[in-house]
């Protein structure tokens, strides 16, 4: 992966993780707390079904200009205001529109993952709104598991990558399910 390939698509999801943040202090999230898990499930089960998603590499669908300036966008807007499952949105979106394989696809993902989350980050503290010691645990707990996800990615390639992309999907699914309806 060319780091100097994900500049401008850095640069708008950091903006739209900023303009999530902003919203999500003046709105209540509920409807995305119920929405998001059945887009989640959707992409979990088109996964599942689509066998040789993200195996190779193909036709790309969208320029990578209006590419990074629509998804970074939205899903920095939207990893700003809710977030879960920010990441399998990201994957799905480089693999479907700019013909991307998996693997690449979730290395892309990481870039561009870090933008939101260091734009809402710096904005949720410069608010006063983080719970620090939380915070850096779930951080190293990110880091780590980044880390180690890579080096078996790189290992592995796709046929690692999509049980654990479907489970990871599923598990966040529910717990989504949950927290939107039983808690």
């Amino acid at each position: 992966m060319d780091q100097r390939d994900c500049g401008r698509g850095f640069a708008f999801t950091f903006l739209g993780a900023v303009l999530g943040v902003l919203t999500v202090q003046q709105l209540d999230p509920l409807f995305l707390r119920r929405a998001i898990p059945v887009l989640l499930a959707a992409v979990a089960v088109y996964t599942f079904l689509r066998p040789n998603l993200g195996e190779k590499e193909t036709h790309q669908r969208i320029s990578r200009a209006a590419f990074d300036l629509t998804f970074g966008l939205l899903l920095g807007f939207y990893d700003g205001f809710f977030g879960p499952g920010t990441g399998t949105f990201w994957a799905m979106a480089f693999v479907l529109l700019l013909g991307f394989n998996l693997t690449r696809a979730t290395g892309y993902t990481k870039v561009m993952n870090f933008s939101s989350n260091l734009a809402s980050l710096s904005l949720f503290l410069c608010l006063g709104q983080v719970l620090l010691a939380a915070g850096l645990v779930m951080g190293a707990g990110q880091l780590i598991g980044a880390r180690l996800g890579s080096r078996m990615v790189i290992k592995r390639g796709a046929e690692f990558i999509r049980p654990v992309f479907v489970t990871v999907a599923l598990a966040i699914t529910g717990k989504l399910i949950y927290d939107a309806y039983f808690k």
